[in-house]
């Protein structure tokens, strides 16, 4: 720690299958063990449905039909329902331990929307919360949230959409929200921006939300 900010080391993974990207996870999670060792790990995935904790499992017809569209399915311990990640969408999969920051996850997941919601206004995109997980812009959902916090440690994180093709989001009712839509950045300007346009923004929106301080981390 320096100047009393934590330092959060930059990982770009690049495309990376959600089953790397959970190993990668559990990988920096395991570092926390001996101090702090807070990274951000940036990416994309090819297509792919995840489930999040519910008290009754997905009927497997429904995942079956979605891996016939030629998405890989995956269960995880994350909250929040089925949604999707795939390319042209800006993941962001922060390992904290909020130890250095403030020991509340309600505070952490506010925190993280604030981050979308301040990395929107540098588009000139005005995003806001509801009573509904996630970053929304009107009625639509452009960013999910979801994390998962074991001993104060952080994984999981957000899924901003920058030029997803929302095609994929079809075939579910993304995140259990009946009656609502998604949405992404190049809809909502009505031009192209890709995932690499995206993430100083979203950085820089991190930095100053969390007050830390951002180091380049290895090459994936």
């Amino acid at each position: 720690m320096q100047g009393g900010r934590p330092v959060v080391e930059v990982v770009r993974l690049g495309l990376v299958s959600y089953q790397e990207a959970l190993r990668l996870q559990q990988f920096y999670v395991n570092r926390h063990r001996s101090g702090p060792a807070h990274t951000l790990l940036l990416c994309q995935h090819p297509p792919v449905y995840t489930t999040g904790i519910r008290h009754q499992p997905y009927p497997a017809p429904l995942l079956d039909r979605l891996r016939l569209l030629g998405a890989d399915v995956q269960r995880t311990n994350r909250g929040g329902l089925i949604t999707f990640h795939g390319p042209g969408q800006l993941v962001c999969y922060p390992v904290l331990h909020l130890g250095s920051f403030k020991k509340s996850v309600r505070w952490y997941v506010s925190e993280l929307e604030k981050t979308i919601i301040s990395t929107c206004s540098r588009f000139g995109l005005a995003a806001s919360t509801s009573p509904h997980t996630g970053v929304w812009v009107g009625d639509n959902k452009i960013c999910a949230v979801g994390i998962h916090c074991g001993r104060f440690v952080t994984s999981h994180g957000v899924a901003l959409n920058c030029n997803t093709d929302m095609s994929w989001f079809s075939h579910v009712v993304p995140c259990g929200i009946v009656g609502k839509g998604v949405t992404s950045l190049s809809a909502e300007l009505q031009r192209d921006v890709g995932v690499e346009e995206a993430v100083p923004h979203l950085l820089d929106a991190f930095r100053q939300q969390f007050n830390c301080r951002l180091a380049d981390g290895p090459a994936a």
